[in-house]
């Protein structure tokens, strides 16, 4: 099978020669943008933080929309064939990538340096007297996301825009994201998220010219012996743009989000009437669909929302792609042949059923061929080996919704369950397992299933995701179709994650190799023959202390606790969840407290340990997590004997700009996730990349990282995920642990005596007494290896040389971890096969 080469970039000559009239445009363009936004300040030179961001915005998006021009252009002129492929190329394809999330973060930043601009921008602020940071931190990130799923997918579009490939990101426009995380009393309380106040987003593109009619509800019709679907309501779905750049190329990509309209104005008879909230209850119902990412789900509306809003997603996009395929190509046989369709999980796996739709019922193809292009152009990346997380549907809601939908469901689930009673004529159990119907309670369409049988390929996001996969969750599909299932293992962008977060790490780093690295990330590994320099280790470190003076800045600030920056930085930043085991970390603290107050005269490593995440509105077990936090936090920062050498922060309201000041800082990356629970992470690799050491499980991408780096350079404990499931099997008794363990006993009696909540022992008797007997995410098998690890990370600190070491040789084995390895992984095992 030959693979289709990452498109070849402007040549670097061309690049170094546009850039300085970029320069030169911008420093006269600046000027402009901040006279017109000054609102009657007369000196431009004095204007707010705010006026410069609007108006470095403005500037960058004038010449990010004549990249993005000119990008389109080129991706129109290889896929219509008016440039041919390479030797050894396959057809050219456009990848379309749908997801919930895009966990973006801030813009300003990414696209000065991306177009060159950093330095002058610096020069025209310091006039003003303003550093970057003044101007840089006034932006609000862009709450399109939650966590890893939608920061992956933002990692993707920069390495998109870095490749050359043609592509379109597509995603909701929410106008609250998921929420904002506010701490009352240490317990989280969700707010909205209005990232868009104050006039909306200046990175943004208007397109009026696209819009597309979305239906809900209604009847389905038979009409000329086709069907046709009659929606009972409509929305317009109108286009906003986000142009992501990458550096040193005149190449962009492009997210493009759906904002629901209602499709009519208000009803001028009940408002005439007095009915006021009635009258416009059609807009407010289209409002609702980009207001929240993930409403709670606890409720049949919050379900119902989640469905709307992802088909919502799914038919704008596809009528777009469609819409833009039948411009370029004239004829739609041809589709799965030039496009992508790729799921980002399965909250887009309608995404097959309404390109069926829209090929039958639209288009007038017949089911073989309709089916054919859809099977051709589909491939799902599944992120999750938890049953639970895989998304199903009420049959009933799905006919209420989606009527038509629900008809090439079950038409679909009805040709590929004939085929496999074919080929496996007396397994009914089989066909029950694998049936996208499940019948066994309150009938529901499985959405992965769904997603399986449609895509010609279908991934996990590490090696031992994709296998564990394969032996689990997806056994019985992978018995089916052997051939359809691979590994693409994560990574995350280094301009962002190294270059922009951790600037004085990146000059270093070009000290050492030259600038080669920032194009070619595996050129890191050059770093290791290095890694026993103690004058490099020293500036290592030097860069690594400059990053924790602006972390404790920054915790005082926000949480009003005072840590010392030569202390070890713990740090635990991710969804807060029980398999992530933020409590197996706090437990440790608890340990560590207890044996601290045991002997206060010892050598103890100071230590803070800093902890971020949100916990799911619905997600009890997760709140109260949260909530532990803060309350050891309250006791042990309090507790005087201790003189400081341990504390305990949560910082608020986690995001990708919080996540830039935490990396860079961390000396301790705890990845601690139950054994083959975790997909593959990606937080693990910006931490290693920033030199941060690992103290993790045998789980997802660490295994990976650990055989890049080199094991013996990570701190790994814990049982592996075949010894869980042997425990498990065998009986798994978690009493045992407590009863002979005398600092694993302390620990869940101070918990249940109230040590840590005021005296309140019924605070957290629903988190902890489960552990005794049921113990789901093996906290306490693992902790008795989890106290050891952590012993060997205090022996290691104390000799700097040596930690320092280890660092620069976690930062060398970072290469492979790069997002544009995926990307180019993705283009060879799965976006390059046409079945």
């Amino acid at each position: 099978m030959t693979t289709r080469s990452v498109p070849t970039r402007p040549a670097p000559s061309a690049r170094r020669r546009a850039l300085p009239s970029v320069r030169s445009v911008f420093h006269d363009a600046l000027d402009q943008q901040l006279l017109r936004r000054a609102d009657g300040i007369a000196d431009a030179r004095r204007s707010p933080p705010d006026v410069w961001l609007r108006a470095a915005a403005a500037v960058c998006m004038g010449e990010l929309e004549r990249r993005w021009a000119a990008t389109q252009a080129e991706d129109l002129a290889l896929l219509t064939r008016k440039r041919a492929p390479a030797r050894g190329e396959a057809p050219p394809r456009r990848v379309h990538y749908l997801s919930m999330e895009f966990l973006m973060g801030r813009a300003l930043g990414n696209a000065l340096a991306a177009l060159g601009l950093d330095d002058e921008f610096r020069r025209h602020l310091a006039a003003s007297k303003l550093a970057p940071a003044d101007v840089l931190e006034r932006e609000r990130d862009a709450a399109l996301g939650n966590g890893g799923l939608g920061r992956l997918a933002a990692c993707f579009l920069d390495s998109f825009a870095m490749l050359g490939l043609p592509s379109f990101g597509y995603g909701p426009r929410y106008e609250y994201g998921m929420f904002a995380q506010k701490i009352v009393d240490g317990c989280q309380v969700e707010e909205p998220d209005d990232w868009l106040r104050g006039g909306g987003s200046p990175w943004e593109v208007r397109r009026p010219e696209l819009q597309y009619e979305v239906g809900f509800g209604g009847r389905v019709e038979s009409a000329d012996g086709r069907r046709r679907w009659v929606p009972a309501k409509t929305v317009l779905a109108n286009v906003y743009d986000f142009i992501v750049p990458a550096p040193g190329s005149e190449r962009v990509s492009t997210l493009r989000q759906w904002r629901a309209r209602a499709t009519g104005s208000i009803d001028f008879e009940l408002f005439c009437r007095g009915e006021h909230v009635e009258a416009g209850r059609e807009r407010i119902e289209a409002d609702i669909l980009n207001w929240v990412l993930y409403p709670d789900d606890s409720t049949p509306a919050g379900r119902e929302l989640r469905l709307k809003q992802e088909h919502f997603l799914v038919s704008a996009s596809l009528q777009d792609i469609v819409q833009r395929h039948l411009r370029e190509q004239g004829r739609i046989d041809n589709f799965g042949d030039k496009n992508v369709i790729h799921l980002n999980d399965t909250h887009p796996a309608l995404a097959p059923v309404e390109l069926m739709r829209l090929l039958i019922d639209v288009h007038g193809l017949d089911w073989d061929s309709a089916w054919a292009q859809t099977h051709k152009a589909i491939s799902y990346t599944n992120h999750t080996l938890l049953p639970e997380a895989l998304e199903t549907w009420p049959v009933w809601m799905f006919e209420s919704l989606l009527p038509r939908h629900l008809e090439i469901v079950y038409e679909i689930n009805h040709l590929f369950l004939d085929d496999v009673r074919r080929r496996h004529p007396h397994d009914h159990d089989l066909l029950r397992r694998v049936s996208l119907i499940d019948e066994s309670g309150e009938r529901r369409v499985r959405m992965a299933a769904l997603s399986i049988v449609a895509a010609h390929r279908v991934n996990g996001v590490s090696q031992l995701h994709s296998q564990l996969m394969v032996q689990s969750i997806f056994a019985d599909f992978a018995h089916l179709f052997p051939d359809r299932f691979t590994n693409v293992t994560n990574g995350v962008t280094p301009r962002r994650w190294l270059m922009q977060a951790n600037p004085g790490l990146a000059a270093l780093i070009d000290e050492q190799l030259g600038a080669t690295w920032r194009r070619d990330l595996d050129r890191l590994h050059k770093l290791a023959a290095h890694a026993t320099d103690r004058r490099l280790g020293r500036a290592v470190m030097k860069v690594k202390r400059a990053n924790k003076l602006r972390l404790a800045a920054l915790i005082e600030r926000e949480v009003g606790v005072r840590v010392d920056p030569d202390s070890l930085f713990d740090v635990q930043v991710k969804r807060v969840h029980e398999y992530k085991r933020q409590l197996l970390n706090l437990m440790h603290v608890i340990a560590r407290y207890h044996a601290m107050l045991a002997d206060p005269e010892a050598d103890w490593v100071p230590r803070t340990v800093i902890l971020a995440g949100k916990a799911a509105s619905a997600y009890r077990a997760a709140k109260a997590i949260v909530r532990l936090a803060h309350d050891v936090a309250a006791v042990v920062n309090a507790d005087a004997r201790l003189r400081d050498r341990l504390k305990v922060v949560f910082l608020p309201n986690y995001s990708v700009s919080l996540a830039e000041v935490i990396m860079p800082a961390a000396d301790l990356s705890q990845q601690i996730s139950t054994a083959g629970l975790e997909a593959s992470g990606t937080g693990n690799m910006k931490f290693a990349l920033n030199g941060a050491l690992t103290i993790g499980t045998w789980d997802g991408a660490n295994i990976e990282m650990a055989q890049a780096i080199g094991e013996e350079h990570l701190f790994v404990f814990g049982l592996r995920a075949e010894q869980i499931a042997q425990r498990r099997t065998e009986g798994y008794q978690p009493r045992a642990h407590y009863e002979h363990d005398a600092r694993l006993r302390g620990v869940i009696d101070a918990l249940l005596r109230g040590d840590f909540s005021a005296g309140d022992p019924g605070r957290y008797r629903s988190l902890i007494e489960p552990l005794l007997d049921h113990d789901r995410y093996m906290l306490m098998a693992d902790f008795d290896d989890y106290l050891r690890a952590q012993r060997e990370v205090d022996a290691l600190y104390r000799t700097p040389a040596r930690w320092a070491e280890k660092a620069l040789r976690n930062i060398a084995g970072m290469g492979h971890f790069s997002s544009d390895r995926t990307v180019r992984d993705y283009v060879e095992r799965i976006w390059s096969h046409v079945p």
